[in-house]
């Protein structure tokens, strides 16, 4: 089974998705599973994993009350408040869907540079391992530093990180990514998303090739066993649209074994998530 481990939904309101600025045009609509579905089935994928993009519990509710009525649609990696006391009581209501595969917050917008190391957070971090759910990773390049340091806390707890944890392919810097994501990848408990690199290069001129790099040092890093595929959809519409990204990623990865692309594009995500595939 193919399964997409990124891809966001919503019903679009200006207030609510205050990150979608002027320049997102393209974004300023709703987006629903129904358009989800054509997307996935001309590329041939079966099965996605839908991620927060709001931090509201409403709306982690929304999700998981889409995925109960949509069959594609394996698991939610929602948002809950990991700092807050009653992080615990919100998880045992929220856990009771056993569709809930995870929990992230956007760390990279927060003005703390170093939020992911806060000892509330990291208390409600804690709280996830009783549920079996995954903790998403959501930062730029330069919080890594802080990111192996709050993986570290948690040797137990299963950790994916969203987006190659956004290096800037911009610039074409790769350097001390390359270092840092290799150093975090040490730690047998973090996967990858091989997801978002077209939205952090030039939206406009980008190219394969440019891209390339990035891919490579994530396959050296974590091995195709944790790495897995994620569209960005509908945020990647900013850069590429679904098809144009799932086949460069598949063109990319095509000299490796039969099995190890199946781990890229599917089998990373069904065990990690523990998604029902039957």
């Amino acid at each position: 089974m193919k399964i997409d481990a990124h891809h966001h939904l919503w019903q679009y309101d200006p207030t609510e998705y205050g990150w979608i600025d002027k320049s997102m045009g393209v974004l300023r609509r709703d987006f629903l599973p129904a358009d989800l579905h054509q997307e996935i089935e001309a590329a041939g994928v079966d099965g996605v994993v839908t991620v927060q993009a709001r931090q509201t519990l409403e709306e982690t509710r929304w999700l998981l009350n889409l995925a109960e009525q949509y069959a594609f649609i394996k698991g939610v990696v929602g948002w809950v408040p990991l700092a807050d006391p009653d992080v615990h009581e919100q998880l045992e209501s929220l856990a009771r869907l056993p569709v809930l595969k995870g929990v992230r917050h956007v760390v990279q917008d927060e003005p703390d540079e170093n939020f992911i190391l806060g000892e509330a957070f990291n208390v409600g971090i804690d709280a996830l391992a009783k549920h079996g759910l995954v903790y998403d990773i959501l930062i730029y390049e330069w919080h890594l530093p802080q990111a192996m340091q709050f993986v570290d806390r948690h040797p137990q707890q299963v950790f994916v990180v969203d987006h190659l944890a956004k290096p800037q392919v911009k610039s074409g810097t790769v350097e001390p990514w390359r270092e840092r994501i290799g150093q975090l990848a040490e730690r047998e408990n973090v996967y990858c998303k091989v997801s978002g690199l077209t939205t952090e290069a030039d939206r406009q001129t980008w190219n394969d090739e440019q891209l390339s790099i990035y891919l490579d040092t994530v396959l050296e890093a974590f091995g195709a066993r944790r790495l897995m595929f994620g569209s960005d959809w509908p945020v990647c519409l900013l850069a590429t649209t679904y098809g144009r990204w799932h086949d460069l990623v598949q063109r990319h990865f095509k000299s490796l074994s039969a099995e190890e692309q199946s781990r890229i594009f599917g089998h990373t995500a069904i065990e990690v998530y523990k998604l029902d595939v039957e």
